[in-house]
């Protein structure tokens, strides 16, 4: 008798570096900002950390930190872009530090 192993298919989930939003704590939707120093490093890192891994589909936001990740990571020839990974619209939140908005349901 012959054992199958069956083995169920993986997702990673992997975020953008660092923005300079990120380092000042400000609520990043849809503004479009680059990578500091520091996140492309984080990138070059992940594309050690991932060497020798490869994936049947990468796909990445259209917002440019994301893209420049990817591209960092060394998965840009071979992935997509796919709008619905955009992040969320944070309306009048946008770029804002609130420790309010951060405490959900508390806003208001």
């Amino acid at each position: 008798m012959e054992i199958t192993k069956l083995t169920t298919p993986g997702v990673w989930l992997i975020r953008h570096g660092e923005t300079e939003w990120t380092v000042s704590r400000r609520h990043t939707g849809l503004t479009n900002l680059p990578l500091t120093l520091a996140g492309e490093e984080q990138a070059k890192a992940l594309r050690r950390r991932l060497k020798g891994i490869s994936f049947a589909r990468v796909f990445y936001s259209p917002l440019q930190r994301a893209a420049r990740t990817c591209e960092l990571a060394g998965y840009d020839s071979v992935a997509e872009v796919d709008k619905n990974l955009v992040e969320w619209n944070y309306g009048d939140y946008e770029g804002k530090c609130d420790r309010r908005f951060l405490r959900i349901g508390q806003i208001g």
